[in-house]
């Protein structure tokens, strides 16, 4: 054998040697386990009001709705719209712009002088530990995975405060206000 083919010999291995460390190794596993946890996305709907954009856990969305006819409640909260009939079900509907401070006051939407609802408006049906609701949105954006790494908490909120505003969601140059659907809808 030349002194080139033992040179070679030595630097590529032979089929029988046990080569997994390496492999591993350089897959970017060194066989110690990783103090780190692998990033899990979580699957967000994503929805505008008044042009911005914001989410909240799809988990939490039973359905997606066109905006039904709404019937209102005399001397109920400021975004309560009333209730809608879905499919048989009676369900309380909120705008949550006023929660939000987007608007100064719900617009009617219920009863038989209301305008139609815009084209791309929805109704999210929500679970919500009372039971499901439905929240008015101008239209609905679609589905984004976050991960926890791209979630930031919300500014100007001091910790243990509770707001419906939980944090923001940023993937690549979009920003998403994250909300928890529970604070959102209590008064």
């Amino acid at each position: 054998m030349s002194r080139f083919a033992e040179l070679l010999d030595d630097f590529f291995f032979r089929p029988d040697e046990d080569v997994s460390g390496l492999q591993d190794f350089a897959a970017g596993s060194d066989g110690v386990a990783s103090s780190t946890p692998e990033e899990v996305p979580e699957e967000y709907l994503s929805f505008l009001l008044e042009g911005e954009s914001y989410a909240v856990p799809i988990r939490l969305v039973r359905e997606i709705s066109k905006v039904p006819p709404l019937t209102e409640i005399p001397r109920a909260e400021p975004h309560l719209l009333g209730v809608m009939n879905l499919r048989g079900e009676l369900l309380p509907a909120y705008d949550i712009k006023v929660r939000l401070g987007l608007t100064e006051r719900v617009p009617l939407v219920a009863g038989p002088d209301a305008p139609a609802p815009p084209r791309d408006a929805r109704v999210l049906v929500l679970r919500t530990e009372t039971g499901p609701a439905g929240v008015w949105v101008d239209s609905v954006s679609g589905v984004v995975k976050l991960k926890p790494s791209m979630l930031e908490p919300p500014p100007g909120l001091r910790l243990g405060d509770k707001d419906c505003v939980v944090g923001i969601g940023r993937r690549g140059p979009s920003l998403y206000i994250l909300l928890d659907p529970e604070q959102a809808l209590t008064p």
